[in-house]
């Protein structure tokens, strides 16, 4: 079945008197959602023993766990130092996704910065390729990178894109983040159509079995001609996208993808509402 899960510990998580991460898995279960992906955007600063404790409780509550990889990776940098800084900081999530007991780990592709579009996919190929290399070396084979689709007209990371990367290796998945998607085409995913063309292109380009396990995000997002500007609630009711076409179509096809909300405090609710939608049409 599909999963729904947060990004992070949301409001309401704390509104009720709840103050640390290892709690959130018993809270999400009482929510009657399914996943937590841990937040390690600043960098990886979360310990041995605390992330053990989390996936102790997660183990205990059917909770499945992921982690989001440092923002800053950048794997389109022409510079070296730069690039191999982002492979260890993705060794790094490895680590942390091992103590978790998460075998996904979000990775952001990078800037384009002053290079062409397909330079810097050249050069996010190759870190990526340097990247998965390290991980079996050192033994975090069973760990899949997921690549995200981005927000920003200007960084790397259109479908497409991410198509791209994902077809130079089987366990590469991507993390199709909808809002961001329709951020960067300023407001191009409203028909039925428009999420159904994203389904079809991963199955055509990646196949049907990495189709049905596809990692996800999903927002609504402002955004300005740039692409993405900020992240918004449910309540928003002028830039979207909308998540029901995406829940019909999930259903529909009978895939089993892992949705992570990423609403700006509402996460938990607003998760809740998609797993309401996407059980309504199963």
């Amino acid at each position: 079945m599909a999963l729904f899960g947060v990004a992070g510990n949301c409001d309401l998580f704390y509104e009720e008197g709840n103050k640390a991460s290892e709690q959130m898995p018993a809270w999400l279960f009482k929510m009657g959602l399914d996943a937590y992906e841990y937040q390690c955007g600043n960098g990886v600063r979360i310990g041995a023993a605390t992330a053990q404790a989390i996936a102790n409780e997660a183990n205990k509550h059917g909770i499945v766990m992921s982690v989001h990889s440092p923002y800053y990776i950048n794997l389109a940098t022409p510079e070296e130092e730069k690039r191999e800084n982002s492979i260890n900081y993705i060794l790094q999530s490895a680590t942390a996704a091992k103590h978790l007991g998460a075998e996904r780990i979000v990775v952001h592709s990078g800037a384009i910065g002053k290079l062409s579009r397909e330079e810097a996919l050249g050069y996010a190929k190759k870190t990526l390729k340097l990247a998965q290399e390290r991980l079996d070396a050192d033994g975090f084979s069973d760990i899949r990178l997921c690549i995200e689709t981005m927000g920003k007209i200007n960084q790397l990371g259109t479908l497409e894109e991410v198509m791209e990367l994902c077809r130079l290796e089987e366990r590469f998945l991507p993390t199709i983040d909808f809002g961001h998607l329709n951020a960067r085409t300023l407001g191009g995913l409203k028909e039925k159509a428009d999420f159904e063309a994203i389904f079809d292109m991963i199955e055509n380009c990646l196949g049907k079995d990495r189709l049905k396990v596809f990692h996800s995000h999903f927002s609504k997002i402002e955004y300005t001609k740039g692409g993405e500007k900020k992240h918004l609630t449910f309540e928003d009711t002028v830039f979207g996208p909308d998540f029901e076409p995406i829940a019909e179509l999930t259903a529909k096809k009978g895939l089993t993808p892992t949705f992570i909300c990423e609403s700006a405090g509402t996460q938990g609710p607003d998760a809740r509402a998609m797993k309401d939608l996407w059980e309504k049409y199963r």
